[in-house]
């Protein structure tokens, strides 16, 4: 992983200085429509190398949009998104080089369902990487020993609970080494008691230094393992700030009055 020169400034994004790498995902002035609804207004920031940023904000807000939007599942309308200095490709193998680096994970797994746990992991390595399957099968069993499902390889993803497809998920991801993580809610498809064994994987990544944006009600994943929250409503970026700063002292009446009612229960 480059380092930044350490004679230039720390990237800033509003106001707030970034301790890490440079910038690797640039967002500007992003505008995106459903026919008239306007879901994403001018969203501007940038996430660096080895960061963790957090997205929350009520339901409708954009922030699902906005992660489809960084590896081009939605396109947008106007502004440009930039991955290590690249603009998102249009189509064709440009595309499927981005969709290689950046992973995805889903709120429903989106597993293979006629492929086993191995099969679903090592897939993306040998056909896109070009590995060689005895490297790939060797690669997904240490990822999955990683995230904790290695004594379910041969299993088909219908044997497994929630909990453990969304890890094999994650599994999936990681196998093509990708520069980012992208997950749209991992958690909130899950029953209770698997939450807390999908975030375990999710702050040991962040511990790693795996560059993550990542879209969650989760707000002790936001306040334990975020660099940066960024609070959206209403299509915008309406606040950017450390965990602690905006736990503690929200800027803005909407994030006072969206964390009033999430953190009162």
């Amino acid at each position: 992983m480059s380092s930044p020169d350490a004679e230039s400034p720390a990237p800033r994004t509003s106001n707030i200085t970034v301790r890490r790498g440079e910038p690797l995902v640039v967002i500007e002035n992003v505008d995106k429509y459903f026919g008239d609804l306007h879901v994403l207004r001018d969203i501007s920031t940038v996430v660096n190398r080895g960061e963790v940023v957090v997205v929350i904000g009520p339901s409708g807000s954009g922030k699902s949009t906005l992660c489809r939007a960084i590896n081009r599942l939605e396109t947008i309308d106007s502004g440009r998104i930039l991955i290590d200095d690249q603009p998102l490709p249009e189509e064709g193998k440009e595309l499927a080089h981005l969709r290689a680096d950046v992973g995805m994970v889903f709120q429903s797994f989106n597993l293979f369902a006629h492929k086993t746990v191995l099969e679903n992991v090592t897939l993306g390595p040998t056909r896109v990487r070009g590995m060689s399957r005895k490297a790939a099968d060797e690669k997904a069993m240490k990822i999955l020993d990683r995230v904790g499902v290695a004594n379910q390889a041969k299993k088909m993803p219908s044997q497994l609970s929630g909990g453990q497809q969304q890890r094999v998920a994650i599994a999936r991801s990681l196998a093509m080494d990708p520069k980012l993580i992208l997950m749209d809610e991992p958690t909130s498809a899950l029953d209770p008691e698997m939450i807390n064994e999908v975030l375990d994987v999710m702050i040991g990544l962040a511990t790693e230094g795996m560059t993550m944006i990542v879209v969650t009600h989760e707000m002790g994943f936001a306040r334990k393992a975020a660099d940066r929250v960024l609070f959206m409503a209403d299509g915008a970026i309406v606040e950017e700030a450390t965990p602690e700063q905006f736990f503690t002292n929200p800027q803005s009446e909407r994030a006072q009055d969206f964390l009033s009612k999430i953190l009162e229960h």
